[in-house]
């Protein structure tokens, strides 16, 4: 077992609530990635290149710290180093919130976001963001659970010095080869995802045959918002909802997820007895590149 910690402020110097980080949104919980209520943690399993992957637990540490452990053998300088730069990812520390911030603090309704909130729990890879987010798509949460849960407890990798399971605990998520080289049955059968089994071998095959590059939607700054969004639905299995949820987790806020659950608990806190999308998206215009950020933020700020 191997501990380091980690400062918690944003690329632009600003505070990290990490409980409200954690909690940030739903699909956080989904493996490999579990919340633990109790010690105000997220436990995860780290995919390393050319390695073993590790579980890590990520706490509250001393100051405005996280304490970061990793389970199994100690761990070396260079998987230190790439666990640290993981966990970053994962928590979204390398982004700057500060111009949001800014915005939000003259906003009544928003302003006890300034405080460290705002920050999105991510997958490692976009690749794992489309996937879990298809498996959200037009089902009840349970139903996600278990697709998701199937898919890494039979395909992803097992962390070293760790005994996998029950489940998927204890694994990491799975790789698009593995995903690719699973036959149909699988998904019919086992994961149990319907017309997804088809959307999945076909995005895996193609990340893994280097026919489509995921990760770079994330990497490349200068595509616009509206060319990601362009080519996020351009996937199998991505529409609208699901491409604004994949953007939120990659860092494009400026879409507002609009979906079954959003619609009904923003007219809920507005006191109205429903809500268009148009007028969703006129009150949150305000933030611009921030608008889906600020939309997700009133209506979670209840969770915590």
């Amino acid at each position: 077992m191997s501990t380091f910690d980690i400062p918690l402020r944003g690329a632009g110097g600003e505070p990290v609530d990490l409980w409200r980080t954690i909690n940030s949104h739903g699909v956080a919980s989904l493996p490999p990635h579990a919340v633990d209520e109790d010690r105000r943690a997220l436990t995860t399993v780290v995919a390393i290149p050319g390695a073993k992957p590790r579980r890590v637990r990520v706490e509250a540490g001393r100051g405005r710290h996280a304490r970061v452990t990793i389970d199994g053998p100690a761990a070396g300088s260079r998987t230190i180093a790439r666990v640290r730069e993981e966990v970053r990812h994962i928590l979204a520390l390398d982004r700057d919130l500060s111009p949001f911030y800014a915005l939000v603090a003259a906003d009544p309704a928003l302003a006890w976001a300034a405080s460290g909130a705002g920050r999105m729990v991510r997958s490692q890879t976009v690749f794992e963001e489309v996937v879990k987010t298809v498996c959200t798509t037009n089902c009840t949460w349970s139903a996600t659970e278990r697709m998701v849960g199937a898919l890494v407890e039979h395909l992803g990798e097992p962390a070293a010095g760790v005994t996998p399971g029950p489940g998927a605990a204890g694994r990491a998520f799975p790789t698009p080869a593995a995903m690719a080289a699973a036959g149909e049955d699988f998904y019919r059968e086992v994961v149990r995802a319907g017309y997804r089994g088809a959307y999945f071998r076909a995005l895996a095959r193609d990340v893994a045959g280097g026919a489509l590059d995921l990760e770079a939607l994330a990497a490349d700054e200068d595509v616009t918002d509206d060319e990601i969004f362009k080519r996020l639905i351009a996937l199998p299995g991505v529409g609208p909802y699901a491409a604004a949820h994949i953007m939120q987790m990659i860092g494009r806020h400026s879409r507002p997820i609009l979906d079954s659950w959003t619609r009904p608990k923003y007219a809920r806190l507005t006191g109205k007895k429903s809500v268009t999308d148009k007028a969703i998206v006129r009150r949150f215009a305000r933030y611009r590149e921030h608008a889906g950020l600020a939309f997700w933020l009133f209506l979670t700020e209840d969770w915590i």
